[in-house]
């Protein structure tokens, strides 16, 4: 069984940064496609970013970019999302997902195989 565990989350004043982090365990597979999605109140999953296996290539919501990094250590099974000058809108649960394929280009939600349980980012104003 893959398991995926979040961390990082917390309480973060407008304009300040967070760093989550995302790590495999139980029954890994090497180097999974690895994204970030995140969940509203009341609100659908949404895509954040994603990275390939090699860390390579990665994509962003269009309204994220510039302001959000992932990547990833492969000796660690850990990948990472860096946000800056978070946001009161940016308050979600923040999930990591693993595909079994390589397919890194799908950013649907239901594309991922292996899901975290999610961690909580909270922007305040």
């Amino acid at each position: 069984q893959v398991q995926l565990v979040e961390s990082g989350g917390g309480l973060v004043q407008a304009g300040g940064s967070l760093r989550l982090s995302c790590t495999q365990s139980g029954r890994t597979f090497s180097n999974p496609v690895m994204g970030w999605f995140r969940q509203a109140a009341g609100k659908e999953r949404e895509f954040v970013a994603v990275i390939t296996g090699t860390g390579i290539q990665k994509k962003y919501a269009e309204s994220l970019k510039g302001r959000f990094t992932i990547s990833r250590d492969n000796a660690m099974n850990t990948v990472y999302l860096q946000m800056n000058s978070l946001k009161p809108e940016d308050t979600a649960v923040y999930y990591c997902g693993a595909k079994s394929g390589p397919w890194y280009s799908d950013m649907r939600a239901t594309s991922y195989d292996y899901w975290g349980q999610g961690t909580q980012v909270t922007v305040s104003s």
